[in-house]
């Protein structure tokens, strides 16, 4: 079914009027990454001083905004990945490749996948680079019993943000996975990325032990993976979100209704570094994360669209299948119901 001729040409309008937002400011991009960079080595230091006291208990409170750093530095890297956080691509990728050893994240392999991800997200025909896996209604009941299991089992909320994160960043962002026959550069940047965290971590135990390493940076890193993975999820896994055949499937109609606007409250939101304007980030990746909140000021429409509350998202945990009758995304209740 082909998609409604106006509104992909609003979504087209949208992009064109969001590319006077793309000019990074390179003071202020500095300035971002030392308020995330700076707090963070600050928390994990006070973590393991506590710890070196023998009040663990006082240490484990400080994971939390511990992790909300490392979930932002997170988001520095994507905008460099993007081109966005600063006006030389050189100094973008320098950046991002240092903060992939902080996130576990190999820089050029992930730049790449997410690449990909924008180009083809919301398309039905181009899905499994850089997406959560999501199965159509017909394909799900068209599967075996036990590919019905499997497909249940990664979709449960334990497995997707409880194991599925820690597996993705500590296991899996180790190969260059989804790229292993793309020549060389995925696998250099992933064993550089690979030697640089081991260098690291070598020292740290060095210094401080391995007992110790574990208990302060472990926890950091596993709310900050499950939250990087909620996030990402949200973004796209809403009961509104649009999917669509290649035949049908435009870039910004996708970007602009396949896209949530997840509305965080303010503390959350400069945590996350905006990136809940997720609809805006898609029509114009090229934004710098700090001028979103400028767009949706400048352009108020813009914030109803795909618009999620903090309590709403909690909701869509739930849906799992992709219906396409309906177009929307259903439950395994919804299915069962029907």
């Amino acid at each position: 079914m082909p998609q409604d001729n106006s509104r992909a040409d609003g979504a087209r309008n949208w992009s064109l009027i969001l590319n006077r937002y793309r000019e990074p400011s390179g003071a202020r991009s500095t300035t971002e990454l030392a308020v995330t960079l700076l707090p963070l080595a600050a928390l994990w230091i006070a973590m393991w001083l506590v710890l070196h006291l023998g009040y663990y208990w006082l240490a484990l409170p400080l994971a939390l905004p511990a992790a909300g750093f490392l979930v932002r530095l997170f988001m520095i890297q994507h905008d460099c990945g993007h081109g966005s956080f600063f006006r030389h691509r050189l100094v973008n990728d320098w950046v991002g490749r240092a903060l992939g050893v902080l996130t576990l994240t190999p820089y050029d392999f992930w730049r790449r996948t997410h690449a990909a991800h924008h180009a083809t997200s919301g398309n039905l025909d181009l899905r499994g680079m850089g997406d959560i896996d999501t199965l159509t209604v017909r394909e799900y009941l068209a599967l075996s019993r036990l590919g019905r299991l499997r497909y249940r089992l990664y979709r449960h909320p334990a497995i997707m943000f409880g194991i599925g994160p820690a597996y993705l960043f500590v296991i899996q962002h180790r190969l260059p996975v989804g790229l292993m026959r793309a020549g060389w550069v995925p696998w250099l940047s992933t064993m550089a990325t690979n030697a640089a965290i081991a260098l690291i971590v070598a020292t740290l135990i060095f210094f401080i032990g391995v007992k110790a390493f574990l208990l302060v940076h472990l926890p950091i890193m596993l709310i900050a993976a499950s939250a990087g993975v909620w996030l990402f999820y949200v973004q796209h896994q809403f009961e509104e979100t649009s999917w669509s055949e290649a035949k049908s499937w435009t870039f910004h109609e996708a970007a602009l209704h396949g896209s949530s606007h997840y509305d965080l409250p303010p503390l959350l939101r400069w945590f996350t570094a905006n990136i809940g304007i997720h609809h805006v980030h898609h029509l114009c990746s090229r934004i710098p994360y700090y001028r979103l909140p400028r767009a949706l000021r400048d352009h108020p429409e813009l914030g109803a669209i795909g618009r999620l509350t903090l309590l709403q998202s909690l909701w869509c945990v739930r849906l799992v299948l992709w219906d396409e009758e309906r177009k929307k995304l259903v439950s395994f209740r919804e299915l069962a119901a029907t």
